[in-house]
């Protein structure tokens, strides 16, 4: 017998956590979590899903794509317009590795501002 679970939680460790929730919010449309602050923010999405941001002291951002800082997580995000997503993740303040190793007209790989890669991938 499989047990049945449901994700209803994704939490990342960062520096900030105010500023990497204002991220993903700009980015996705999810709204604030009400009880966030400065150590621990999260973003709710209607279905129930939360994703949260933890402050960690002495962060270590992942390096894309080796592994001397592994990457710890990978989010993924479909979207409509590849280049349209993209132009406005990197005015939010995302970075883009040289390393894609994805078809460019299929996928690329961003990341965030506290160095947690994702993917942008055409819907």
């Amino acid at each position: 017998m499989s047990l049945q679970m449901k994700l209803v939680a994704i939490t990342l460790d960062c520096p900030d956590p105010p500023a990497l929730a204002a991220f993903y919010q700009e980015a996705t449309g999810l709204e604030p979590h009400p009880k966030s602050d400065a150590d621990f923010a999260g973003l709710d999405r209607e279905d129930g899903l939360f994703i949260g941001f933890q402050r960690v002291d002495d962060y270590r951002a992942p390096h894309w794509p080796g592994q001397t800082v592994p990457q710890q997580l990978h989010l993924c995000f479909d979207v409509v317009d590849l280049d349209e997503a993209e132009a406005r993740l990197l005015e939010l303040g995302a970075g883009k590795p040289d390393h894609q190793p994805h078809d460019a007209a299929k996928a690329r790989v961003l990341t965030d501002p506290a160095g947690h890669p994702f993917c942008i991938c055409r819907a």
